[in-house]
């Protein structure tokens, strides 16, 4: 029923609306033109964000105009601001969640104050706002398991003190009753400690019984008064022991101490002692803290056999400055008694004042009246006595001055007539000290600035300006630009530029110019012409953004320049297309005879309208000539009777501009004597003038096509002579092989027979045979050649091979021969091992009579002879090459000549080989049969007309192509 009774819900009823308790004091206080006033609320803790504290104009009775204007404001020292002000309501809402726990812990009432300010009269008024506490918090018990042990031997009455549960809140909320679960041993009995804090005890009410029950499990419950209420409970575990009958006792039920703020670890605070009548173990006694509240465990240690307390952590008199700390001695039965220790904590001056600002007026206007307030600051120094007493000071020697009408406020003022052309910014240093010992300071700088008055108006650098511009300019052309100067600062010398109104010819000025407002650039609004108008002269207006606005004016001529954008106009003759004119001269008229004068004007100005005139064309420009600078037509020769009497002069007016503009006039001269002769000849004038116009035209348009096709045909060309060049060049850098060719008709020099017949040689040079390395054997210099007489259409083709040998990349150069012409030793034939004289072996000796280009290409041949005979593939008569010299042939293939040799005028053949030399006495007689039907078709009178077909080398598929090539030319 007990416990039942304790855990019913209990009503705490708020008074006044909505749950919430709250007063309202008032107080006015006026020192030196501030107005302070207190007023105080009282709100219960965790309201939600936006929740109404209270109407503080209503409660200070200002205005709402009166608290914008003043901008009001809340100043807290606090890093969290829990309020805030609606200026457009006045009202006073929460702005942050508020808790009471948190703020102010176990000291009750709990409150919080700032300050509301106003400004222009400054006003002061207090605000304190107090927390009430909401029962938010159970009670908690720090441990989850009480561990005792209690001896059998305990007598009846035995107190156990249990651990004390832990509630935040205060008053009724706080923690009311423990309550122990029902069983047979012990009872429950609360007590109060001095402070109002409650503990329990157990008592024991019948003796234990080891062998009975070795173990007990109880359950404490805590509970507190709110309403809802709240509790909590931790689990005793109990374990019986025998024989320990006496608990040890402390000395003193509290301990009283003192250390300074800031103390040193280790540093030393006190010494608890407890004794024990028992003897031995169970009379050995070891001290611990027991509930500890919030950072004690981290700030104090105590040692567990000798009972003192000293300093484990950091000690800060702003945050603690009590401690109160439960010890308990338990001796080796498990008996304990308990005691407490309050350690209060020395201030020391540790901490600079801190200067926060509360309002600062910067710039200020330089005529300001003497006492005009610039700055509010607000300086608080948390230590406490006179280590937290503050006074503040600034510089002497700048004028302002600082005064405080309300504790740890200061109000900053101006001292003198503030002048910004002499002095524009102020460093003003304000500097707080406490009265500690030793004392701390702290400096706070502020920058103010004087803002400007407009006391002075733009000036320009000159009364007058003159610029110029060109005329037909283009619409927006920029045409000057004016500056003035202001010597005021910011808005007051910002200066903007205004086209004063004015007329030109009835129009207004802003029709033709305008002016940048920012830039002061004259801009031109239409294109001028010079023929209408030379000169504008106009007003520009700077007008500073003060207020009231300062403005000088300057004038500004614009002188308008000529351009030659008129040609001359001929005013005589006149030009129309329905009537003819012309002008009559006699023939009897003589030399310099004026005809007429061309009269034309230009109404540009300047040398561009000075004029000239030339003669165009004329039907006879010999018979007249125009004045240069008059344009007179006069005569510069006799008129005689072969003169047309139809005469007509293209005469250009031309002036001296740049570029220059020309007109053209057309004069028609009549050469007669009498009106009849002009009215015959000048009917046709309109169709010949139509028939000039269409001829003109057709002559353009053929000069047009003409051109296309010259154009045309010479890009074609280019584009061949390009192609063919490229194909020349990729045949030049090809590897195509040399097929032979060589000269016709030759035959031996004395006719015996060794060459009797007449034979044709090929020789198909590639442009790319300059890099080849194909070259022809060189003869030996014993057979000496000569070109047949008879043979007259070989040297024109001979000559041609000729010019190709002799050119300087050709490798077919011809080495000097032997002296003489019989063989060396080593060339002879059969093995070779004698050598001759070194100049007959190197070949160095000098040549009887220099060589012909018939011999030279004699030789050549005879050695191609060779290389036919030596391949014995083709019957008599008949020479080709084998595929051994095929279109690949290169020098690696040539024989060896010293094996094979001919003696001239002989039909021998010298040759290592006897077959070979079988081969060639058979072709020998084949040759001498040949040479007599040679002999015999050379008698014959139709040797000049026609002459048999020699036999050829076998041809090659190259020599085949060109064979082919020759039979269709």
């Amino acid at each position: 029923m007990e416990f039942e009774r304790f855990l019913q819900p209990k009503c705490i009823r708020w008074r006044m609306c909505c749950g919430l308790r709250w007063q309202v004091l008032v107080s006015l206080l006026y020192l030196s033109h501030t107005v302070s006033s207190q007023i105080r609320y009282s709100i219960p803790e965790e309201m939600k964000k936006g929740a109404l504290i209270g109407n503080v104009a209503q409660d200070l009775g200002l205005d709402l105009k009166r608290l914008r204007a003043g901008r009001a404001r809340i100043v807290t020292g606090e890093s969290i601001q829990y309020t805030e002000l609606k200026t457009d309501k006045g009202i006073l809402v929460v702005s942050e969640r508020i808790d009471r726990e948190q703020l102010c812990g176990d000291v009750t009432p709990c409150s919080f104050s700032f300050e509301m300010i106003l400004e222009n009269p400054m006003e002061l008024h207090l605000v304190t706002v107090e927390i009430l506490d909401v029962n938010d918090n159970a009670p908690a018990f720090q441990q989850n398991v009480i561990q005792l042990k209690i001896s059998e031997s305990a007598s009846a009455g035995a107190r156990f003190v249990l651990a004390t549960a832990d509630d935040p809140d205060v008053g009724l909320n706080a923690l009311q009753n423990y309550i122990l679960t029902p069983n047979d041993n012990f009872v429950l009995k609360q007590h109060t400690n001095p402070d109002g804090s409650k503990y329990a005890e157990m008592v024991l009410q019948k003796p234990l019984d080891r062998e009975e029950h070795p173990r007990l499990s109880l359950k404490l419950i805590a509970v507190d008064g709110g309403n809802p209420q709240r509790s909590g409970s931790v689990n005793i575990e109990i374990t019986v022991l025998d024989v320990n009958d006496n608990a040890p006792v402390f000395n003193q039920s509290v301990y009283r101490a003192t250390v300074m703020e800031n103390a040193l670890k280790s540093t030393y605070i006190t010494t608890v002692n407890a004794s024990d009548a028992d003897s031995g173990s169970n009379g050995y006694i070891s001290y611990m803290f027991s509930n500890l509240k919030g950072t004690v465990s981290e700030t104090f240690t105590i040692d567990a056999n000798t009972g003192v307390i000293s300093v484990l952590g950091e000690i800060d008199y702003e945050k603690y400055k009590k401690y109160e700390i439960r010890i308990d001695a338990t001796d080796q039965g498990g008996l304990t008694d308990s005691s407490k220790v309050i350690v209060e904590v020395i201030d020391v001056n540790d901490n600079e004042p801190v200067i926060s600002v509360m309002s600062f007026t910067s710039p200020i206007s330089e005529d300001s009246p003497h006492g005009t307030t610039i700055g509010i600051i607000n300086v608080k120094d948390l230590d406490s006595g006179e280590n937290g007493q503050v006074s503040c000071s600034i510089d002497q020697h700048i004028p302002f001055n600082i005064k405080s009408n309300v504790r740890n406020y200061y109000t900053l003022l101006t001292g003198a007539v503030l002048d910004r052309e002499s002095v524009s910014e102020y460093n003003i240093t304000v500097v707080a000290t406490d009265a500690g010992s030793p004392p701390l300071s702290s400096k706070r700088t502020f920058h103010l600035k004087v803002s400007d008055v407009n006391d002075n108006a733009p000036v320009f650098p000159h009364g007058v300006y003159n610029s110029y511009i060109p005329e037909n300019n283009s619409p927006g052309v920029s045409i000057f630009t004016v500056r003035a100067k202001d010597t005021d600062s910011n808005q007051n010398a910002r200066i903007s530029y205004i086209l004063e109104d004015s007329d030109v010819s009835g129009t207004p000025m802003s029709a033709y110019v305008s002016v940048n407002a920012e830039s002061g650039v004259i801009h031109a609004v239409r294109s001028f012409d010079y023929e209408q108008m030379k000169q504008l002269r106009l007003v520009v207006k700077a007008q500073d953004g003060g207020s009231p606005p300062l403005s000088s004016n300057v004038s500004v001529n614009i002188f308008i320049q000529d351009q030659n954008d008129n040609a001359p106009q001929v005013l005589y003759p006149v030009q129309t297309s329905s009537s003819l004119v012309a002008e009559m001269v006699p023939r009897s008229a003589d030399v310099g005879y004026l005809v007429t004068k061309v009269v034309a004007v230009d109404v540009d100005s300047g040398q561009n309208a000075w004029l000239s005139y030339k003669l165009q064309k004329a039907t006879d420009r010999a018979l007249f000539e125009v004045g240069l600078q008059n344009g007179e037509i006069r005569t510069i020769r006799q008129v005689n009777d072969k003169d047309a009497v139809k005469q007509r002069l293209t005469v250009v007016v031309e002036d001296n501009g740049q570029p220059s503009r020309s007109a053209t006039v057309n004069v028609n001269v009549a050469v007669a004597d009498s009106f009849p002769e002009v009215l015959s000849e000048f009917t046709d004038f309109t169709h010949d003038k139509e028939y000039n116009d269409n001829l003109t035209f057709y002559l353009v348009l053929a000069l047009a096509v003409v051109s296309f096709l010259f154009i045309t045909c010479l890009v074609v060309i280019i584009s061949v002579k390009i192609y063919r060049w490229r194909q020349s060049r990729i045949l030049y850098h090809s590897n195509l092989p040399v097929i032979p060719y060589y000269p016709p008709r030759y035959a031996d020099t004395l006719g015996t027979g060794t060459l009797q017949h007449v034979y044709n040689y090929e020789v198909c040079r590639t442009t790319d045979s300059r890099k080849s390395d194909c070259q022809f054997a060189r003869p030996c210099s014993q057979n000496v050649l000569i070109m047949d007489p008879s043979s007259t259409g070989t040297m024109q083709r001979m000559q041609n091979e000729k010019n190709i040998l002799d050119e300087p990349d050709s490798p077919l150069e011809q080495k000097p021969p032997n002296a003489d012409w019989r063989f060396t030793q080593g060339q002879r034939p059969g093995p070779s091992g004698a050598g001759g004289p070194p100049e007959m072996a190197m070949g160095t000796g000098p040549w009887p009579n220099p060589p012909t280009e018939a011999e030279q290409l004699q030789a050549l041949m005879a050695a191609a002879n060779e290389v036919s005979e030596a391949t014995a593939t083709l019957g008599p008569g008949t020479m080709g090459l084998s595929t051994r010299y095929s279109p690949q042939f290169t020098l690696q293939h040539v024989p060896d000549y010293r094996q094979n040799v001919y003696i001239p005028g002989s039909t021998a053949t010298l040759t290592s080989n006897p077959q070979q030399q079988q081969q060639q006495q058979q072709q020998m007689l084949m040759q001498q049969q040949m040479a007599a039907q040679h002999q015999a078709l050379q008698a014959q009178p139709s040797e000049a007309a026609a002459q048999p077909e020699p036999p050829k080398a076998a041809q090659t598929p190259a020599s085949k192509k060109k064979s082919t090539k020759k039979e269709k030319k």
